[in-house]
Formats: C-alpha cells, structure tokens, sequence
C-alpha cells in the first residue's frame, strides 16, 4: 500500500513540475495574433477554394495582414472584399478585373464523332489516361464532368450535347476547373472579353474538317482580319491576346467555321457631333487612324478607314460622339 501511495504522490509531484513548465513556456514563447487576421477571415467567402493560392481563407487572411499576400487575392470575394480588407489594414485595394472561366472547346456529340466506346471509371481523368479519350479529336472536351464536381459554387454543367456550360454569374474565377480538365480547354478570361475562339485543336485544318463541324482550321483569316494583331496562329490553332484584344468582333465575321464567337453588341453607326471640344482623345484611342482633326476643333470620322469598334464613344469625355447598336 506504501509503495502505492508513494508511486502516485510521485506522479503526481512529476505532473506537477510539468504542467507548471508547460505553463512557463507558454507565456515565454507566447506569439501575440494580430486581431486584423480574424477580421480579414471574417468577411471573407468561406468557400476554401485555394484560388489565392493558400491553403484556405484562413491562411490567406494570415498571410495578407502579414503582407506575404495582395489585398485584392481573393478571386471570389472580388472588389467588394478586397476594399473591406483594405479598410482593415488602412491599404487601398487597386482595382482587378474579375476573370471567369471559359470552356475553348464546342465540339461537343453533334459536332465530333466517337472513334470507340469506353466502359470504366466515369471521369475526364480516367478517360483520357486510355488512349486520349474516345473522340476522333485528341484535343477536345470528354465531357464527363471533371469539371463539374470541381466547381465550388455550382456553376458548371453538362449540357445535352456533353459539353459544359459556365454559368458566368456564379463562376468566381477560382480556377477549380481549370486544374481539373485533363484536356487543359478550359481557360480563365478578363469578363470584358467578347471575343472567344472556341477550339483548342493543333491538328492541320484537313484533318479538323474531317472531325469536327466547328473546329479551328488554321486558316488565318482573323490574323489578318484584326486590326491591333491581337490574334495569331501558333501550331495551327488561332489564339487571341485578350490583353490586345478591343472587342471590335471582326474575327468572328471573317471565321468561315464559326469558331470565334462575339458575344459584345455590333456597332451599326458612329458619328462625332458638333459637341466636340477637340481633345483629341478619341483619334489617340483609334487603333487603326481613323478620327482626323486639329486640337480644339470637331473632328472628323473617315468611314473607310473605321472598324466601329466603338473605343472613340469610351474615351470622349464630352458625350460628343453617337453610336447606334445593331
């Protein structure tokens, strides 16, 4: 009985000591968190997307009061998140358009066909580790879904013809997609973009013909189409530099298989009225020389030379030019 009180008075002085060290060393290594941190992850989505580049919002909030991350970082919060989050660290959160994704791809069942049936796991990434996939384009969507069960916020689906639809008010631009397609079509996008070319083939334009109704031919019809060389052909395939692109939808009127689409409205006529002061802001904006004029005179638009790509009617401060949509 001795030997056991003396085993548990001995356990318990041993506890003791290291409960009364632990407690030490906690105050002597205590690190202080920053209250902005629990701010910061307050207002944010919640969603742990991993869009910024963390772990999850909580890490993200850490590292962007510690300024290891930019005040606008999170894709999903958007503008409106990031200026709450500048208002918390006395920063001014610059402004960044938000990007969607966008699916380069519209061969879908109609417009492709089927060089074999696959029986199996029922996801993009097991179809495409047998042989590619079953269609006859090695490049195109295999539209069972990756994406779809990647998409934090519901904002994909898989429409009737097995190609996937974004749905462009729900899609944050996180990016869950983009890593989830095998095939690598699909692609985020400044939302402002209104021209898009929807084939992601490198195969030679004979070979696109023969299957797929919609594909990219390599043609170079809308490289020599646009006016700012916004667009080029890089192994067969059109390719569109959104950063150059001005939305003037030329491409898409020019592309004989209907693989660009814009999605903007047509400018039908555009006219400098009597209101012009003579800035000059409108002929600096014309990407091909249209507007003519001297400095505080009105100015002119020469109808030949104009793409009606509307970027004069954006720049001209005084509401001296019309313009009338299609």
């Amino acid at each position: 009985m001795q030997t056991y009180i003396y085993s548990l008075v001995s356990m318990g002085g041993i506890a003791a000591i290291m409960a009364t060290g632990l407690g030490i060393a906690s105050r002597a290594f205590y690190v202080e968190r920053d209250e902005r941190i629990d701010k910061v992850e307050e207002i944010l989505p919640g969603a742990n997307c991993g869009a910024c580049g963390y772990a999850g919002c909580s890490s993200f909030a850490e590292a962007v009061v510690n300024g290891k991350a930019a005040v606008n970082g999170c894709p999903v919060g958007g503008e409106k998140v990031a200026a709450q989050i500048g208002d918390i660290l006395g920063q001014e959160a610059s402004s960044s358009e938000k990007n969607i994704a966008r699916v380069l791809c519209r061969g879908g069942l109609k417009e492709t066909k089927k060089r074999s049936e696959y029986r199996g796991i029922q996801t993009c990434k097991a179809v495409e580790a047998v042989n590619g996939g079953i269609k006859t384009c090695q490049y195109g969507c295999l539209g069972y879904g990756d994406c779809v069960q990647a998409c934090p916020f519901d904002a994909i689906k898989i429409n009737a013809n097995g190609l996937p639809e974004i749905d462009p008010d729900k899609c944050t631009g996180c990016g869950n997609c983009v890593k989830a397609c095998p095939k690598g079509i699909i692609k985020l996008v400044p939302v402002s973009c209104e021209s898009h070319i929807y084939c992601s083939s490198h195969d030679a334009g004979k070979t696109v013909r023969k299957i797929c109704e919609l594909g990219c031919i390599g043609c170079g019809l809308c490289v020599k189409t646009c006016p700012v060389d916004a667009i080029t052909l890089e192994d067969n395939l059109a390719v569109i530099d959104y950063e150059k692109c001005i939305n003037c939808g030329l491409c898409a009127e020019k592309c004989p298989t209907g693989t660009i689409n814009f999605t903007g409205k047509k400018v039908k006529s555009i006219k400098i009225t009597e209101d012009c002061v003579g800035c000059t802001l409108c002929a600096r904006s014309c990407p091909v020389d249209a507007i003519s004029g001297e400095v505080k005179e009105q100015h002119e638009i020469d109808p030949e030379k104009c793409i009606k790509c509307g970027l004069c009617y954006e720049k001209c401060n005084v509401n001296a030019i019309e313009i009338e949509y299609e």
